[in-house]
């Protein structure tokens, strides 16, 4: 084989590895959001945080704020939202998912919440990031 062919194989070949890496960085971070939506939909804020980061690095912005913080952010889900009536069942649109970097990537999306209380609904922008082989939300702005 002449050096060119060998070339533009191996280009295919990293192409093609690539787009299945991506393809199963968006599946497992969809899964992340169903496993939320299924905690969340159970009343399980615990569970539903599962998706973040845990850390004090973790940044969520939402109509009271910024909070930094794992800690701060299930303390607010935990006031804002103290049972089932408050929680209701969640419903994601996923309108976007967009690599960012090797270990990042962007969802955009809405939320739908069917509660006794009234129902909800609003935009989010979260940020995942592969962290220790794992994907995590390291940043959320829900409005």
């Amino acid at each position: 084989m002449k050096p060119i062919q060998i070339l533009l194989m191996a280009l295919i070949v990293i192409s093609c590895t690539k787009q299945t890496d991506e393809k199963a960085d968006i599946l497992a971070i969809k899964s992340i959001l169903d496993e939320q939506r299924k905690a969340w939909s159970l009343n399980d804020i615990d569970a539903f945080m599962d998706g973040y980061w845990k850390s004090d690095s973790l940044k969520f912005y939402g109509s009271n704020g910024l909070t930094r913080g794992w800690e701060p952010t299930l303390a607010n889900y935990k006031k804002r939202y103290p049972g089932k009536a408050e929680t209701g069942n969640l419903n994601f649109i996923i309108d976007d998912i967009t690599k960012i970097s090797d270990d990042a990537y962007w969802v955009m999306g809405q939320y739908h919440l069917t509660r006794e209380v009234g129902n909800a609904h609003g935009t989010f922008l979260i940020i995942f990031r592969r962290i220790d082989g794992q994907w995590k939300i390291v940043a959320d702005s829900s409005c």
